[in-house]
């Protein structure tokens, strides 16, 4: 799994990082989105996939 977050279309709402907190993270200037792994292990996969789901603002994709 590779995750990619624009944080252009990012609204800073902050639900990727309660879903999923060792792979997102927010910029604390402006609350925007960071990923701290881009290529997670599997077993954060399932929080990963639930954190894109909820983004209000859609600026999570993945890919395999």
């Amino acid at each position: 799994m590779r995750i990619h977050a624009d944080q252009e279309k990012c609204c800073g709402a902050g639900s990727c990082v309660m879903a999923a907190p060792d792979v997102f993270d927010q910029r604390e200037e402006d609350g925007i989105v960071v990923v701290l792994d881009a290529e997670p292990p599997a077993a954060l996969h399932d929080a990963v996939r639930e954190a894109a789901a909820i983004c209000p603002a859609a600026a999570i994709s993945l890919s395999d």
